[in-house]
């Protein structure tokens, strides 16, 4: 897929700033970027760390990669490029919701570092928290909730991460989680625990 430059558009200031919303909701905006293998529990812990946010009245919202390909990213596969590209815009998508003064919990495989890298330069410093849900393969594929590991090891799934395809672990994320040893309502709090620490909410 070929991006094309457009010369002639002009970025235009909104009236109401990313601060001005973030004072008037009572905390920072920030991306939550969960990453990790099929069947690590991302999608789980994103969806159960949004509903206590939501619960203390703090604005935040869920983007999961299965929903996303539904829509936004629906004629993207899996390939090595099409993947770039359905996190280039994921990106951008969290993007927006971080000048909108919400919290955003991204839960994608997003198995390349060079495309996470790229999706943390595009907010400012500390907008962008590499959520590393960390889960050995063998746990994984035990698990196995949509049952795509094995349809990928009898080969009827191609370019599937972990199996056919790498998964490039965070080297610095600034939080891990080990889905495999620990419970949803620990990882939640030991993610609520960072936010506070950086003053992210109170």
């Amino acid at each position: 897929m070929t991006l094309k430059k457009v010369d002639n558009i002009v970025w235009h200031e909104t009236t109401i700033k990313k601060e001005e919303r973030n004072k008037q909701k009572g905390h920072k905006s920030t991306i939550l970027w969960f990453t990790g293998l099929s069947g690590a529990g991302k999608s789980t812990l994103a969806n159960a760390l949004e509903h206590h946010l939501f619960q203390k009245g703090l604005s935040s919202y869920v983007l999961d990669g299965d929903n996303i390909r539904h829509g936004l990213n629906k004629g993207l596969g899996f390939s090595d490029k099409d993947r770039k590209e359905n996190i280039r815009r994921i990106g951008e998508v969290a993007k927006l919701f971080v000048d909108s003064g919400t919290i955003v919990c991204t839960a994608f495989i997003s198995p390349f570092k060079e495309d996470r890298q790229l999706v943390r330069k595009l907010v400012d410093e500390e907008e962008f928290i590499e959520v590393y849900v960390r889960c050995s393969l063998s746990e994984c594929e035990s698990r196995d909730p949509k049952g795509l590991y094995k349809k990928a090891r009898s080969g009827e799934i191609k370019d599937f991460t972990g199996i056919s395809s790498p998964y490039e672990e965070p080297e610095f994320p600034e939080i891990t989680i080990d889905s495999d040893l620990l419970s949803i309502e620990e990882s939640v709090a030991q993610i609520i625990q960072y936010l506070q620490a950086k003053q992210i909410i109170s």
